[in-house]
């Protein structure tokens, strides 16, 4: 038995899970049928039709991440909708809401790969966030109702001088719009119904904030890397009223979610153009994969023999003595002969088993295992 540490980093939240109305892309996701023997003129399996003229196909088994380079306008169930439908799989989640406005990076877990949600959602995330002074709205970004305006603009000075007091854990007050439940209620849903929302303050942790453009005297340009629980609006918001200046998000793309940057990441467009060519035989959608355990990088490796694993598959624990007695505690991914079998909690020289992962279908080509 081996140990190797995994690479990557891994750190805090989201900032801006406020859902929105539907918009004007069309959910696509479909749901599976259970297979029958329609009457058909041809044995062609293209014409088995559904309902809406779309073709019947059997969803598949498909594991791995694929990091979505979401276009402004598509809701985050949209996009997971749109690549459940690409890839045929039975199975897909995000990783942390995008509000519709905002582009950037949308980790989409198929398949097993769901299982490993919660380590990038609790994951650093960054964003570069234009703030549009003058103005205050109800959502704190550019979608919702000026409720405040002024005539003041901020220098570079003050700007500079004021970010110090939101770095490190500060409290804040969440959006009125967002996914917060008030007595069982999302707050957005309270707040569209014209309900008041009191929303108290809480600890949230932001590393670091700085100011990257002054682009006019209306638009300053920001980047932030944030922890779990963090709303960039609110950071907008709040730095508008301090400065006398109010201020809502006029532009929002996140770059990094947990071990997934931007070099991870694949345009709609592209990923469809991969999929075609798979269609035609001239690729593999595979290629769009990234292996399951690239969302625990930040977790160490535990790599075992056949027979442990054997054991480890059926749920069962396994006492390790000697040299083969692991050398660190807590939570580890357990691999055998390089593939992924389960995540697992070592302690006392026991391994148990918290979560086996079944990785039969289409998984990340070999070449997707090293990280660029």
């Amino acid at each position: 038995m081996t140990m190797d540490p995994a690479h990557g980093t891994i750190g805090g939240e989201e900032a801006d899970q406020r859902d929105v109305q539907k918009n004007n892309f069309a959910d696509m996701s479909g749901t599976s049928q259970p297979h029958q023997e329609p009457r058909r003129v041809n044995n062609d399996p293209r014409a088995k039709q559904q309902k809406g003229n779309q073709p019947r196909r059997d969803r598949r088994d498909v594991h791995g991440w694929v990091v979505l380079d979401k276009p402004i306008g598509m809701t985050s169930t949209q996009a997971v909708a749109v690549l459940k439908r690409l890839f045929n799989a039975k199975r897909a989640g995000h990783a942390g809401t995008l509000d519709p406005l905002a582009s950037g990076g949308l980790p989409i877990a198929l398949g097993e790969a769901t299982k490993t949600v919660p380590f990038v959602m609790d994951g650093r995330k960054r964003y570069q966030f234009t703030v549009c002074w003058g103005e205050e709205r109800d959502t704190d970004d550019i979608e919702g109702r000026v409720t405040a305006t002024s005539d003041q603009r901020p220098t570079r000075e003050a700007i500079l001088a004021l970010l110090p007091r939101f770095t490190g854990v500060i409290q804040q007050t969440p959006p009125r719009y967002s996914a917060i439940k008030i007595h069982g209620e999302r707050a957005y849903d309270l707040a569209r119904d014209g309900e008041v929302v009191e929303l108290a303050p809480r600890p949230v942790e932001i590393h670091h904030l700085t100011l990257v453009d002054q682009l006019d005297n209306d638009r300053s340009v920001f980047e932030a890397e944030c922890g779990k629980g963090t709303y960039v609006r609110a950071i907008a918001r709040d730095m508008g009223r301090i400065l006398g200046t109010f201020g809502h998000i006029c532009a929002l793309r996140r770059t990094l979610v947990g071990p997934f940057g931007e070099t991870d990441m694949i345009p709609l467009d592209q990923l469809e153009a991969l999929c075609d060519r798979a269609a035609s035989g001239e690729g593999s959608l595979a290629d769009a994969l990234m292996p399951v355990e690239t969302a625990l990088d930040d977790i160490p490796a535990l790599a075992v023999t056949r027979a442990d694993a054997a054991r480890l598959h059926r749920g069962q624990a396994v006492l390790l003595r000697g040299r083969d007695a692991p050398t660190c505690s807590g939570t580890v991914y357990v691999t055998v002969a390089g593939r992924l079998l389960a995540l697992a909690e070592v302690g006392n020289g026991e391994i148990i088993p918290k979560r086996v992962f079944n990785l039969t279908g289409l998984t990340a080509s070999a070449g997707r295992n090293e990280r660029n």
